[in-house]
């Protein structure tokens, strides 16, 4: 009965910890872009500057492509240059809606129940450029269709990113000298 109660105990914990990891959210002084097509979202987008973090450490060239699967929800598929390893990397994930699909605050995974906070907090009309915030201020993209970003929009996504409480001097810009990615557009 004692090693069934420990079992149970375990489980709940596993259980509440899960919760707690799906339940992600945006920085306090961020808010996710509202009237959003998510329609038009969709595609190849360029990584043109990131906070560094583990699993983008050492890659430039980096693109991320999102497409819907049948259930609504957004496939990604984020690739880049490892410039120490010399070779292309890919992690694809799933992103979900954490509301309503008018607002651009989700919720993504590349490790199957683990989620954390993708929110489009600044989008031009045309979807051409994105500031992207993750759950918390260690989590900022800037991305752009093309492998370049206006220094108007750069100027306005780092005010932005400021006011929201994001420290832009850690930004990484990343390199795209690279035409040979075997993963973009890949389906």
């Amino acid at each position: 009965m004692r090693t069934k109660n420990k079992l149970l105990k375990v489980l709940f914990f596993v259980g509440v910890i899960t919760i707690i990891s799906s339940c992600t959210s945006i920085p306090k002084n961020a808010k996710a872009v509202e009237n959003f097509d998510v329609n038009k979202y969709l595609g190849t987008w360029y990584e043109i500057a990131r906070f560094d973090f583990r699993f983008e450490k050492n890659l430039n060239n980096v693109s991320a492509q999102y497409s819907l699967n049948e259930k609504g929800n957004v496939i990604v598929l984020n690739s880049g240059y490892n410039f120490i390893e010399k070779e292309w990397k890919k992690a694809d994930g799933l992103a979900k809606f954490r509301g309503n699909k008018d607002i651009a605050a989700l919720k993504v995974s590349f490790f199957g129940p683990f989620y954390s906070g993708y929110n489009v907090v600044a989008l031009d009309e045309n979807y051409e450029y994105a500031l992207i915030a993750g759950k918390n201020l260690d989590y900022l993209w800037i991305l752009s269709r093309t492998k370049y970003i206006p220094e108007t929009i750069k100027t306005d996504y780092l005010k932005i990113a400021e006011e929201i409480g994001y420290d832009t001097s850690k930004l990484i810009w990343v390199i795209h000298d690279r035409d040979d990615n075997p993963f973009l557009n890949e389906k």
